[in-house]
C-alpha cells in the first residue's frame, strides 16, 4: 500500500464578526470555501508556510498570533496503476491577524476567490470541514489543540 503524508498550515483570520476564507477549486471543478493556507515545502517552517500561503491566496500579509491546534485526517483511495493508497493530512491551524496587503484573488493556484464572510453565515456556505474545525478551535481553544469535531475520543 502506498502511503503519503501532506503537512499544511492554515490561518483563522477573524476581523470583527467576519472570517477570511478562500474558495478552493477541486480537480473535478467543485468549489468550496476553506481556510487560507496550504502545503508546507520541504524544509520550510510551518509559521512561514502559513504566512506565505495566506499571501498567495488572499493578498494579505499576516502575523500568526497563536497556535490553535493540529488536525489529522486520513483518506484511502485506489491508485490508477496498482493497489490501494493511504493518504494522511496533518493540518496545523494558527490564529493570524492581518498586518498589510490588500484583498485579491489568487491567480493560477488552487483557489479562485478570497472574501470575508460573516461568522454567522459560514454554516450556509459550501465549505470543506476544515473551516468548521478551525472555527471550533478558534472559539474553544482546547488545551491539546484538538477539535471535538475530529477527536477520536468523541467518536
Amino acid at each position: 500500500m502506498q502511503q503519503e503524508l501532506r503537512v499544511a498550515a492554515y490561518a483563522v483570520c477573524v476581523r470583527g464578526d467576519e472570517v477570511l476564507l478562500a474558495r478552493w477549486v477541486a480537480k473535478d471543478g467543485v468549489k468550496r470555501w476553506t481556510l487560507p493556507g496550504g502545503g508546507m515545502d520541504h524544509g520550510e517552517d510551518p509559521v512561514r508556510t502559513v504566512v506565505r500561503e495566506v499571501e498567495e491566496e488572499t493578498g494579505y500579509l499576516t502575523e500568526p498570533t497563536a497556535l490553535l491546534g493540529i488536525d489529522s485526517i486520513r483518506r484511502s483511495w485506489l491508485r490508477r496503476l496498482g493497489g490501494p493508497g493511504d493518504w494522511q493530512g496533518l493540518r496545523i491551524v494558527y490564529e493570524a491577524r492581518i498586518t498589510g496587503g490588500a484583498l485579491r484573488n489568487e491567480e493560477g493556484g488552487s483557489t479562485d476567490l478570497a472574501a470575508w464572510h460573516p461568522l454567522d453565515s459560514v454554516s450556509s456556505l459550501p465549505r470543506v470541514e476544515l473551516v468548521d474545525i478551525g472555527l471550533q478551535l478558534w472559539r474553544d481553544r482546547p488545551p491539546l489543540g484538538r477539535s471535538p469535531l475530529t477527536d477520536p475520543a468523541n467518536g
